[in-house]
Parts: C-alpha cells; structure tokens; sequence
C-alpha cells in the first residue's frame, strides 16, 4: 500500500510542479497590471517574506533554506504572527499543515500530527529539547518568539529520541547588530483580557558597535470565558551580542517565565448522542474546578552562545544552557453527568508539583567545500546533557462529590478527604545524555543533490523511587539506551525555485509514557520504539515570489510500542504497531497586488495496526482503529485586502473533521470550523490599530476529547482591540 501511495503521490508531484512552473507567465502579467496601479504603491505596508526562501533550522543544522532542503519543513516568522494576530505559541501552530493543538491544563499543548501524538511530537526551544514537552511547551504569550520552525515525520537524527511524528522549534529573539529598533503592543478584548508588550534592540556605540542588547516583555490578564478563570502572565526575554573581534562573537541569553491560572478550566462534562459527544445546555461556560483551583508555572532559561569563525567556510558553535521549571497543580480534574443531566459527579482530586532541571552543552562545527570536486556542505557535532525531574503527586482518585449542574463556586480542594498541603516526592528520572551526529549535502551535478544525516545517542534512565517498594515499582531502576538514527534524501531541482524529493528517515523514542516521568511499569527493560517516514514532495515559487505551493505525501510506521499482553492482561509487551500515510498541501497566491491568500489543507490515515488494551482485566484488540483526537482532514485558510492606501481586512478560518475519544473508535467529537476576520488601519508607517474579531459563528466547539465522558472546549465568539506602534 505505501509503495502504491508513493508512486501514486510522486506522479502527482510532479505534475503539480511542472503546472506551477507553467504560473509563471501568469505572475509577469500581473506584475505588468500592478505597474499601472499607481493609487495601490502608496500603501505602507511591508509585503510578507517567502516562507520557502527562510533559513531550514528545523529541519537541518547546514545552511540551507526551506526551497533548498528535500524534507516537509514550515516557518511561521514573526510578521506572519503579527499579521495573523497570534497570542501565543499555540496559535502559532495552526500555519503548520495537518496539525491539531489544544492545551488542557494537564497536557499544556497536546500536538497530533502526522497521525501521533503526546511524546512522538518534540517540542523545542531554541533548538533544546527538554523531554517533557506536552507539559513544558504549555503556550505562553508569543511576543518574545522571533519565528516557530516545524519538520513533519521522524527528525530523531537532528534532536534526539521522539519526534516520530515531527518536530516544533520555538525560536526567542536575540540581539542583533544590523539595527536598532523598539516596538510596542498594547490590546483590550473579550473576557476581561489585556496585555502590553513592548522590544527593543539597541547597539551599543552606533553603526560601528560592537555590542547590542534587546530586551522583550510582556504582561497580560485575563478573566477567562470560563466561570472565575483568571489567569495573569509575565515572560520576559533578555539578550546581549558582543562582537569579540572579526571571527569571534558571543550572545548571552536569558528568559523568564511566570503564570498564574486561578480555577484552571479543565473540561465540561458530556452525554452521548448516538455516537457523538455533546454538552447540555447552558454548560458552556460553566468550571466545575473547586474555587481555589490552581495552576502555576515559572521558568527559566539561560544560555551562552559562542560563534567562532575561523574561515569564511568554516563555522564553529557552541551553545552552554540551563532549564530550570517549577510547576504546581491543585485541581478537581474529572466530572461526569449524573444519569438524568442534573448533577455532575467529579473525581481525580490531585495536588502536585513538578520540580525539574537541565543542564547541557553543544558544540556544532560546519564547513562547506568540496567532497571529490564536489559542492559539499558538512555539519558535526556533540551534545551532552543532564535532565533531572522529581514530581510530587498526592493523588486522590475516588469521587470527590456530585453538584448541582448549575453550580457556581462548587467547594474547596482542602474539603476533599485526605487533602492537604504537602509536597512528598514520589519518583526523581535522572537522564544522562551524550550524542555525536553528522550531517552532509553533495550536489552530485547542477541540479541533484544527496542530504544525509546520522545521530548516535548514549541515554542513561536512573529512577529513583521514594514511595513504597513493591516487585513493580523497585527501590532504583536504571536502563541504558544507544539508538541510531539517520536521514537520507535527494532533491532535483527543474529549476531554482521549482524542484521534487524523495527521503526516508529514522526515529527511537519510549515504547510508552515519556522518560523524564517513566516508571519500572511503564518501561521494564524494553528498548526504544523504533519509527521510519517514506517522504516525497515538490516545492514551487514564482520567480517574484509572489505564489508558492508545497506538497508532499509520506507513510509512517512506528514499531514496538507498548501494548497490554493478549495472554495475561496485567502485563506490557514491547510489539504493538501504529503507522499513518498522508498528503499535506501549504500554498499563498497573489493574485493581485492588494489580495493575498494563504493557507495549508492536509489529509491523514492513521490506523492502530496491532493494539491490545485491557478493557476490565480483558484483552481487547484496537487493531484497524483510528487513533484518539485525530483528525483525518484539517485544513487552514488566511485572507488579506488592502482596500485602500491605509485600510485592510482580512478572514482566517479553521476547519477539523471528527476525531474519536476512544481506542475502541465508538464514541466521537464532532467536526468544525471557526471563522475570524480583522479590520486594521494603517495611521502611519509604524503605527496600526486592528479589530479582530475570532469564532465569529459562536460556535460549541470540541477541540479535545479527554474521555468519554469530558470535553475540553474552545473559546466562544470574542473581540480584540490591537495597537501596534514601531520607534
């Protein structure tokens, strides 16, 4: 089936690019047509970049741009987030095609792509993995982020074990030394909500400096359109570029995090009907969370960059960083509805912390030369690191209490029996981690080239555990991984904005569950799951960059996860099987100087091909089901329109099929679509004032099944006052 959906996806690959190449003329002629419209060249807008023409950083180490690197690979930069009035980083990641986000407070940014989800997604910062991502990449105010990176499909070889699925990259933004700038954002909107935000970059001693500092902030609030779901914010980013001499330079960084969530919403209770899951009522709005709910977070980066150039082809980098998070929960998380529709039962009472540290250093080293006479570019490099995190769970899992569905300040967590506040650890995961990895691309002749890539980790798991010993849960439990992954691909180019790859990569990631937090039960002395991604696809951009299309299909097959025993329901076994094949299409028109058109469609097929989970102490095969929260279409769609010299509009909309709430695939979520729209005005060149308006239907909608029973909501229609000034 996956050579048939291959060779299939290639031959309409490469139609797709050759009828691409063939809009050309058509981009002549309307560049001759927007000649003659002289009103439209007062318009101070700046136009948007070619996102194929960005630097590649997620999906390769060598210099290349997205057009240049034969891989799925998409970069939202910082004014395409300006221009689509992104909050945070989880807005950010509806430019990437396929991909479905929601952000439940006990799974910060739950990310399905490509047919996985949770640990086979890996979520970076600045190119850093911390091994927690579901819960570290919880979205925070985007302000400090210069772009978001993504490659689609296995990048174990870049980033180390997980990323089955893909991989997301949150870059900050650093002080540069091209310029001085400041920019400011203040908004007022729906819900009580606000934030001011304010950067600079500033050089120290003018066009000749040497020095350049840039410091970012942000501060926002927001009553919630939940019942009493106040949350505040504060991230604050600082940077400082010193330009040792000629060939050398250093850039220290540091970011600070802080949230504070008062009576976090974490779903609405649900009924079936038929087979699809719907709320009562007069519950959209409601929190059933206990009234002195909490979630809070703070964080903290540091990092020193060094960048050592000895010759204008060769590059030296070494990056030295520290991750420090604290996160707190107090929660009533589970709610029910009674059997008439009347009450809601709620359980899972939980108070817990997350105390975790990380420590690393890497060093990359680059050239490019030749490789036999051949154009070559070689990229090497070493990355140690030590992760430590101890969590401090007291758990409280029976019913808590039924309230009336109406119910306003439903109670306090300290009335549950058996609360208290007390931190006891339960588990510290200490992981060592030392990599070497090597990347090179060869242009065999002017228009092909070989991109290879191949990662060794050594991974040292030692948990310790400080609840009772029991033969599943030892006193110490230690397990050492090495896996191997690699990349291999070619890219053709017809022509240099117009070409076809093909690739196959690699992954190893936990059977289950995610290292930083896993247990004896959980892992045994199983080895890594192993995944590999079948990828073609086809690249075009017209030659003014003013129309660009990417296309690509792939097959996916992960291999020995964990499943429930057939043979004795109690157990785990390492041999179950996933795997998903799919097409995912990005694309931005122009068709005339005023009018842009972006937007990215995608189709998936993800199946469960050998699954057992045990249903009450039996065995029951999922084999053939679709995974739960996976949407099989997702499909995005971004307009613009400069009416006048200092007018635009512009609509977004967002649309999801179905996903299931279950393995067993018989209870399910209904599709939707969301549609927005802004009118912004341009007073002057560095100054707008925008209106947004988002789910301007006020529709009930369903972004996230967290069972059967409970659904996490998105949020309902809202209003958005924005002012933007530039110095």
């Amino acid at each position: 089936m996956s050579s048939q959906l291959l060779w299939s996806s290639s031959r309409l690959c490469a139609a797709i690019s050759t009828a691409l190449a063939c809009a050309s003329p058509f981009a002549a002629n309307a560049d001759a047509i927007a000649a003659d419209a002289t009103t439209l060249e007062r318009i101070e807008v700046a136009a948007s970049p070619n996102p194929l023409d960005a630097s590649a950083a997620a999906g390769t180490r060598l210099n290349l741009s997205v057009q240049e690197t034969p891989a799925s690979i998409t970069v939202i930069d910082r004014q395409t987030m300006d221009e689509r009035g992104v909050r945070n980083t989880q807005e950010a990641l509806f430019g990437i095609p396929g991909l479905a986000v929601a952000s439940p407070p006990g799974n910060g940014n739950a990310v399905t792509w490509r047919g996985f989800s949770g640990a086979q997604i890996a979520q970076l910062f600045n190119g850093i993995g911390v091994q927690y991502d579901a819960i570290a990449a919880r979205p925070v105010d985007g302000w400090i982020y210069e772009r978001v990176e993504a490659i689609g499909g296995p990048s174990s070889f870049l980033h180390g074990a997980g990323a089955v699925g893909g991989s997301i990259n949150y870059v900050t933004r650093l002080a540069q030394l091209d310029r001085d700038d400041t920019q400011a954002l203040a908004t007022v909107g729906s819900f009580g909500s606000g934030m001011v935000a304010a950067g600079t970059n500033q050089r120290i001693g003018g066009d000749d400096a040497h020095d350049a500092i840039r410091a970012d902030a942000t501060w926002s609030h927001s009553d919630g359109w939940a019942d009493r779901n106040k949350r505040e914010a504060t991230t604050l980013a600082l940077s400082w570029l010193d330009r040792i001499g000629d060939d050398l330079s250093h850039t220290l960084a540091l970011e600070y995090q802080d949230e504070d969530s008062e009576r976090p919403y974490w779903g609405t209770p649900a009924y079936r009907d038929g087979d699809t899951l719907r709320i009562v009522d007069g519950t959209r709005t409601r929190n059933y969370n206990v009234a002195d709910g909490h979630y809070g977070q703070q964080v903290l980066w540091a990092r020193s960059l060094l960048e050592w150039q000895p010759s204008a082809r060769t590059q030296v980098r070494n990056t030295l960083y520290h991750y420090d998070a604290l996160r707190d929960y107090r929660d009533v998380e589970s709610y029910r509805l009674t059997a008439d529709h009347q009450g809601v039962i709620r359980s899972a009472a939980l108070l817990q912390r997350h105390d975790q540290q990380l420590f690393g250093d890497r060093i990359e080293w680059s050239h490019e030369g030749t490789l036999a006479t051949l154009p070559t570019q070689w990229s090497a490099g070493a990355d140690v690191s030590y992760n430590r995190q101890t969590r401090f769970p007291l758990s409280l899992p029976g019913v808590v209490d039924t309230v009336p569905i109406d119910s306003v300040i439903p109670g306090s967590f300290f009335d549950v029996p058996g609360a208290e506040q007390v931190y006891r650890p339960d588990r510290t995961n200490c992981l060592h981690t030392q990599a070497l990895f090597v990347e090179n691309l060869t242009h065999l002749n002017s228009r092909l080239s070989l991109l290879t890539g191949l990662r060794h980790d050594w991974i040292d798991l030692d948990v310790v555990n400080h609840r009772a010993v029991s033969a599943t849960n030892p006193v110490r439990f230690q397990h050492d991984y090495a896996p191997t992954t690699g990349r291999i691909a070619l890219d053709y180019a017809w022509t240099p904005r117009a070409s076809v790859y093909a690739q196959v990569a690699t992954s190893a990631d936990p059977p289950a569950g995610i290292l930083t937090t896993a247990n004896f039960a959980t892992l045994r002395d199983f080895d890594l799951s192993t995944g590999r991604q079948e990828e073609i696809g086809t690249k075009f951009q017209s030659v003014d960059g003013r129309h660009y299309a990417t296309l690509a299909a792939y097959h996916i097959v992960r291999e020995n996860l964990a499943i429930t025993d057939p043979a004795n329901p109690g157990q785990t076994l390492p041999v179950g099987q996933q795997s998903s094949r799919g097409v995912e299409l990005a694309f931005g028109v122009k068709p005339l100087q005023a009018l842009s058109i972006d937007g990215n469609l995608a189709w998936v097929d993800a199946t469960l091909d050998d699954f057992y989970e045990s249903v009450g102490g039996v065995p029951v095969s999922r084999a053939g089901n679709r995974p739960t929260n996976t949407p099989s279409r997702v499909a995005n769609l971004w307009l613009d329109y400069l009416f006048a010299p200092q007018w635009s509009a512009g609509l977004d909309l967002r649309a999801l099929s179905s996903r299931y709430a279950d393995t067993a695939n018989t209870t399910r979520t209904a599709g939707y679509g969301v549609l927005g729209a802004h009118l912004r005005w341009q007073l002057d060149p560095s100054t707008s004032l925008t209106v947004r308006g988002r789910n301007l239907a006020d529709r009930d909608v369903v972004i996230y099944a967290l069972n059967t029973d409970m659904v996490y909501l998105g949020e309902p229609r809202s209003w958005e006052l924005e002012l933007k000034k530039a110095f």
